[in-house]
C-alpha cells in the first residue's frame, strides 16, 4: 500500500542538484499540491522500489507512483508535465516519439547529471510549508562516496 495512494509520488535523487531543482520546479506548476516527493535514498524511497519492483540500487532514474501503476525514465517526465499548470503539458505531445529513443537521451543526461549539475552530500531538508508534500520529510540522509 502506498503511503499517500490519492497523490502521486515522485521518487527522485535527492543529493543531485539537476533532480533537487526538478522538484522545485514541479512544486511552483503544482497549485494543486497533487505531487508527493520522497528522495530515492530515503527508507521510504527504498520501500516503494521494493514494492514496485525497482532495483533499490539504480539511482538513475526518477521514479512516478500513481495508485497501481510505475512509470520510469522519460515515460515518468512525460507524465508528471501532464499535470502540471500552463503549458507544460503540452510536451506531453513527446509520448509519439519511441520509448527507446527517449530513454536513450534520458539516460544520457542521467549519467552526466553530476558532473554538469553537480551533487550534494546529504539530501536537502523541505522548508517547513512543504514538509507535508514530502515523505520522510524528517529524515537526514548522507550518502557515502
Amino acid at each position: 500500500m502506498n503511503p499517500v495512494s490519492d497523490h502521486p509520488i515522485i521518487l527522485f535523487d535527492g543529493v543531485c542538484n539537476l533532480c533537487t531543482a526538478s522538484v522545485h520546479f514541479i512544486i511552483k506548476r503544482d497549485p494543486r499540491n497533487r505531487f508527493r516527493f520522497c528522495p530515492l535514498q530515503s527508507s521510504t524511497g527504498q520501500g516503494l522500489l521494493v514494492q514496485y519492483n525497482l532495483p533499490q540500487h539504480e539511482i538513475n532514474t526518477i521514479v512516478l507512483i500513481h495508485g497501481e501503476r510505475c512509470y520510469t525514465k522519460s515515460a515518468a517526465g512525460l507524465e508528471i508535465v501532464r499535470g502540471l499548470k500552463g503549458l507544460w503539458p503540452l510536451l506531453y505531445v513527446f509520448v509519439i516519439i519511441p520509448p527507446c529513443i527517449r530513454d536513450r537521451i534520458y539516460g544520457f543526461i542521467a549519467k552526466n547529471r553530476y558532473r554538469w549539475f553537480g551533487r550534494k552530500e546529504t539530501c536537502v531538508m523541505p522548508s517547513p510549508e512543504m514538509r507535508q508534500r514530502f515523505l520522510d520529510s524528517q529524515q537526514q540522509i548522507t550518502i557515502n562516496q
